[in-house]
């Protein structure tokens, strides 16, 4: 089915396997799409310096020049395009690298070619916000911190790069990471950054030998548990669903149940006194 003209983008594909540009390239011209290629690292630059384009798909091992540094060419642009990084790299170290250069989305080779029209449309749909900066405090394997802008839509954005970075772990324990992670950030995003792009969360992920340390830090005051009634976390023993009433007289989304599920999905859950940063243990052993 193909794009309407407000969604319809100019795309450069870079990769050096002939094959995975001529599916990607019709799969993305039938979405309708305009679409170009190159083979390698300079033809890449070549085709970025004589034409815009919106987005990039771009391999990092790239004949002539690395990939990486076609990154950091493309987002110097006056311009620039949201790149999605392809690759059978998936060291931390690669991974980190493309984050720091401002990668939109990290996609692991193999992957089924329409993944990319998914990630594509997300791209568009989050435009605004693809185009916003993460910085990048530390980049060790072993303790990457990121400060990133208060929308929901960097949450998706920096998940899928930290997890990312667990793939080694038990599919069980990274899928509770995953849940924990994902509710403490949008907890920050939403309540403590009010969904305001001028204010910043920070994020750290700590890797020991035993365990998985995550802290989240957010600019808002902080939060009292006990007034916490709209939420399960607070509901009295022998009443499971008094949260569900007091949300429904707020006039509140369905929910609640956050808190008391991370709670459960992980070892330690520790708040500090203000309740604007919080830290969750996953222990590996």
């Amino acid at each position: 089915m193909a794009a309407n003209t407000a969604t319809r983008r100019r795309i450069l594909i870079v990769d050096d396997d002939r094959a995975l540009r001529h599916v990607l390239a019709e799969l993305l011209k039938e979405a309708g799409h305009t679409v170009d290629q190159a083979a390698d690292g300079p033809e890449a630059l070549g085709r970025l310096d004589g034409g815009a384009f919106n987005i990039v798909l771009l391999d990092i091992g790239l004949p002539g020049l690395s990939g990486l540094d076609v990154l950091a060419h493309a987002r110097a642009a006056a311009s620039p395009p949201i790149v999605i990084m392809m690759t059978a790299d998936d060291t931390p170290e690669t991974l980190l690298a493309a984050v720091r250069r401002q990668a939109y989305r990290f996609l692991r080779k193999p992957f089924p070619p329409s993944a990319i029209v998914e990630v594509i449309d997300d791209a568009i749909a989050t435009a605004s916000s693809a185009a916003m900066s993460i910085e990048v405090v530390s980049a060790r394997p072993e303790w990457v911190e990121l400060v990133a802008p208060c929308v929901l839509e960097m949450r998706d954005r920096i998940q899928s790069f930290v997890m990312q970075l667990e793939t080694n772990l038990p599919e069980p324990v990274r899928e509770s990471v995953a849940q924990a992670f994902r509710e403490l950030l949008t907890n920050a995003i939403e309540w403590g950054g009010k969904l305001d792009p001028q204010r910043k969360v920070r994020i750290s992920c700590v890797r020991a030998k035993r365990l998985l340390l995550y802290r989240i830090a957010d600019p808002g005051e902080g939060f009292d548990i006990d007034k916490l009634r709209h939420a399960a976390i607070s509901n009295p023993e022998d009443s499971p669903l008094q949260h569900a009433i007091l949300r429904e007289e707020q006039d509140l989304r369905p929910g609640g149940f956050g808190l008391m599920v991370t709670r459960a999905l992980v070892d330690e859950l520790i708040y500090n006194e203000a309740r604007n940063e919080v830290m969750f243990i996953k222990y590996l052993d």
